[in-house]
Parts: C-alpha cells; structure tokens; sequence
C-alpha cells in the first residue's frame, strides 16, 4: 500500500535503517577490494581491479567512520533476534576493517606469501567465473592491472620513505617469483587460461603482452632497486621494528581473536599448547611406530621416505577420498544443509612454490561449486599423513560447511552470508575444530593418519609462539623457523613458507588455535549445562548458521541458546 496524498510518510524503523546500512556497508567493502569479492564468490566485480593506493585506502576509511556514526545512532536495545547480531557484527566488522587501514601493516609487506599483491592477482583471475561474470568483464579487469602493479609499488616506496621497509629475504622471495612468471612461456601465461578457446583471447593476449608483463617487469625492476637495498635483515623480521608496527601488531591481534587479547597471552597459550603436544606426539609415536621421545617421534615422521607421497594423482586421490567419507558421515552430525558441492583442484605451479599446503574458495555464482585448492607440487616432499586433517579442514566437514551453509543464509544481510576473512578467528576456529572431530566422526583412515591430526595442531599452536615472538618479542627469523622445526613434524620448504606468511601477516595466524579453544569450550559448557538434551547437530548448527561471528558475539548467541534450551 502506498501513502496517499495528506498523509504522514511512514518513519523508517531502526530494522530498516539496519538493513540499509548493512547493504551499503556490503557494496562500499566490495567496491573497495574487488580482488576479494572475487574470492569470496560474491558476483558482479569481476570488471573492476582494487586502487592499491594508502590515499585510496584513507578515503575508505572515512566511509567507515561515516557508517559508524549512522550505527550509533540505532539503538541496539529497540533491536531483538538476528537484528541485533547484525549490529554487533556490523560494528565488529567496522573496527576491524578501519583499524586495519589506520595502522598501515600491508603497506610495507613484500613477500613470495599469499598475501602477496601478484598471488592475490593470479588467484582471483584463476578463480574469476568467466561464463557467470562475461568475458567482457575479465578483459576490462586484465586491463586494468598496469595501473594496479604500479600503484602497488608506489605504495610500498612511500611506506619506505617514512622508514617503514620491507623484509629483504621477503622482497628477495618476491623478485625470484616474478622472475619465474615473467621467464614463462607468454602464451602459456596462467593470466589467459580463463580466455583459452573463446573468441577473446586474442585481444587478451594483446592486453598481456602489452600491458600486464611490462608492468610486472617494472614491479619487479622497482623491488630489486629501489626496495632491496635498504630493506630491513632477517633479525628485525617483526613489525615491531617499524615505526607503528608495535602498535599495528596489538590491534591486529585484537582485530584477528578478540578485542584486548594480549599478544603476550597468546604467546603463553602457544607454549603451554606445544608442550601439551610434544607428549601426544610421544605416546602415539610409542603406539602407532614403536619410537621412544618426541623428538625421535618427529624426526621419524619427517625423514621416513615411506610416508611421502608418489605422485600429484595420489594426493589428490587421498584428499578425494576423504572428501567421501566426511560427506558420508555428516548426517549423524549435522543439520542436513541445502549446499553447493565441493570439489578439489590443484594450486597452480607459480603459486604453488611458496603457497601453504591448501586453502578453500567458496562457492562461486551460477552454482558454482566450492573449491578445496591443495598443494601437489613436489609430492615426494609431502607426508601421507597429513593431508586427511588438512581436507578435512578445508572442504568437509570444516570450510565448506561454514562458508557454504552461510550462503543459504537469504534472511540475513549480505555481509553475514559472506563475511570471513575479516571474522577470522570463528572461520579458521571451525576449520581447526573439525579436525578434532573427524577424529570423532572417525574419518582418519588409519592410526598413522591420526599424525596429521596432532601434526596440524602443533603447527597451529606454533603460529601462536612464532607468531608474537617475531611481532610483538622480536625474534629472528631464523629463530622462529628453527622453533618450528623444533615443534612439529612440517617438512622445511612448508616451515619456510609458514614463517614467511606470517612476517607477511601480522597477527593473522594468531586466530586459529585461539578461534578452537573457544569453541570446544562453548561445546563443553553446553554439555555441561544440558547433560542429555545436548544435541551435537543442533550445537553445531548455532555455531555455523548464523554467518561468521566475532568471538564475543559468538559467546552470547551460545548462552542464549544453552538457557532456551
């Protein structure tokens, strides 16, 4: 019904105002990292390539500040049910993503890493949907990444000249990656493989040649010359040897687990964590290969050629496998959930040298499966026993669910259906949860198998040391990877790779074990609290459908849900 002439407009309610700044607050994220809508499988900024710029990236931070001011002035006690979760999460989010811009800790992050500007720019292109988003769309992107490498590069040459460098090992790493795609065949270049047999490969190969490698050439030239000689040694890899970083390390901490989490408490859960698991590690060592003390136990599981896999097929076969039993076992578990599939593929070779072991993308448009990414390069290199816990993680029971499952979310703003990375202590949490409960669910293979479980703990648990002892205590490098090595039975490309992710980004490896630990503990108070009617599939649909949580959020939507109970 429409108002009719002499009549009052109808005031908007806060509900209303909510929803309406939830969606702003939804398009104003993905117009300012497109590269990331991409990855997050939200449809419709396939055209566009992120300004890079800190001038960029203070403009932002003023929209958010303006969304702040309109959130406060909606009452949250008028709001009751998701609304109010959706203020909480929206406020949360607002935080964060201002917090991050104001300390500035990627401005001078160069790295063979993830995180790096050109792996997030070869990951988003491979992972572009072309036939959903138009062939138009990805050509207009691919022109556009000159003005991105260069701008990228300016932004590290001003953090620079405000003394705030780059890691030297860090910009090596990155120049003999760039080395590697520019020395590649350019009609093999992985920037075309999405265009392969349409009619505008062509004019793709054109914008590549022309455009796209010599501005990777001139990233490339501007690292080696102007950001190497003068980048900060191996013994001041933390950010606590930049101006800010200490300062930027604390809030990301905060921003990566919960408000007011010290880095100094999260360093002593590490150690207490490691220690607990050095003498898991011996007893099932004892048990399953008759090897006597924990540091035997992970020199065995690292140098016994035996556990090692032969070739991509058969990681992909293992992985594949392990997918079908989860999948098989979940009813008894979980809500049965209207989702798209999973399936896995093979992280490029370029990318693969310096990536971590896997990594999950969820389901894209048009239908578009989720994708468990896992790492095949060299397999001799990689333990058989890890890469059950690490599927498991990843796709099923562990990403796919949470992320998938939020995207059937329709009744909840955009941001809550998609919001990941930025909540990451709830998403990589659950990741690190399932693992344990696979164990649960009994879906290892084998009791060598149960290895990658307490393997991929430890390494969690590590992140916590490593993490705040660089950032925050200021240990070496060399310090930190020698710790790993000393702690877990990773072999010493991935110890590499790890170290370098994290000197990469600050703080993030922080949420995992601490994202867990609240997590098993919110189960166990609810078996606690409710003795036989705790019902493990209704506990963990609160936990993962309800979108991405902030802890702190996530601890209250919990105790409501024990006390309706």
């Amino acid at each position: 019904m429409t108002d009719q002439p002499g009549d009052s407009p109808t005031a908007p309610t806060a509900q209303d105002e909510l929803a309406a700044l939830a969606e702003e607050f939804f398009a104003a994220e993905n117009a300012h990292d497109p590269f990331g809508a991409t990855l997050g499988g939200i449809e419709g900024y396939a055209h566009e390539v992120p300004d890079p710029s800190r001038a960029a990236a203070l403009r932002h931070r003023e929209v958010l500040r303006a969304f702040r001011a309109r959130l406060a002035a909606i009452p949250l006690d008028g709001l009751a049910g998701e609304d109010r979760l959706t203020h909480r999460v929206l406020a949360r989010l607002i935080e964060n993503n201002s917090g991050w811009i104001t300390h500035g800790l990627d401005d001078f992050s160069v790295s063979a890493s993830i995180v790096a500007p050109h792996n997030t720019v070869f990951a988003t292109f491979a992972m572009t949907a072309v036939d959903q988003e138009g062939a138009g769309a990805y050509l207009e992107r691919l022109a556009g990444l000159p003005g991105y490498f260069d701008a990228v590069l300016q932004r590290s040459l001003d953090a620079a000249a405000e003394g705030r460098l780059p890691l030297r090992s860090g910009v090596d790493a990155a120049v003999t990656q760039l080395d590697g795609y520019l020395a590649a065949d350019p009609t093999a270049d992985q920037l075309l493989r999405p265009l392969r047999g349409r009619p505008e490969y062509e004019r793709a190969r054109a914008i590549v040649r022309e455009g796209v490698r010599p501005a990777v050439a001139r990233y490339r030239a501007g690292l080696a010359q102007r950001l190497a000689p003068t980048a900060r040694p191996d013994a001041e890899a933390g950010v606590c040897h930049v101006p800010g970083g200490a300062e930027g390390y604390a809030d990301a901490v905060g921003r990566f687990t919960r408000p007011g989490l010290a880095p100094e408490e999260v360093h002593r859960i590490g150690l207490e964590t490691v220690a607990a698991l050095r003498e898991d590690f011996a007893e099932l060592g004892a048990k399953v290969l008759g090897i006597s003390g924990t540091d035997a136990v992970l020199t065995a599981l690292r140098e016994d050629r035996s556990l090692r896999f032969g070739s991509a097929a058969e990681i992909v076969a293992l992985v594949d496998g392990a997918l079908d039993r989860a999948r098989s076992a979940s009813a008894d578990w979980f809500r049965p959930y209207p989702i798209a599939d999973c399936v896995t593929r093979e992280i490029d070779p370029l990318e693969a040298e310096t990536a971590p072991l896997a990594y999950y993308q969820p389901p894209g448009p048009g239908g578009l499966p989720g994708t468990h990414w896992i790492n095949t390069l060299n397999p001799e290199s990689r333990f058989t026993y890890e890469y059950e816990a690490i599927a498991f993680h990843e796709s099923v029971p562990g990403h796919h669910f949470q992320l998938a499952v939020a995207q059937t979310l329709h009744h909840l703003p955009r941001f809550r259906q998609r919001a990941t990375a930025a909540l990451t202590a709830h998403v990589e949490g659950w990741g690190l949860y399932t693992e344990r409960l696979a164990d649960e669910m009994g879906l290892y293979g084998s009791e060598l198998s149960r290895f990658g479980m307490l393997s991929m703990d430890a390494l969690r648990a590590v992140r916590l040391v490593v993490d705040t002892g660089m950032h925050h205590y200021g240990w070496s490098r060399e310090r930190a990877m020698a710790y790993m090595r000393e702690n877990t039975a990773t072999q010493e490309s991935n110890v590499r790779n790890e170290i370098d992710r994290y000197i990469a980004w600050p703080g993030q490896a922080t949420a995992y074990l601490i994202g867990r630990r609240e997590i098993v503990r919110h189960r166990e108070r609810a078996q606690a609290a409710l003795g036989g009617r705790f019902d493990v599939r209704e506990f963990h649909h609160e936990v993962i459908g309800h979108g991405s949580l902030p802890l702190d959020v996530l601890d209250d939507l919990i105790t409501d849900w024990i006390a309706a109970r």
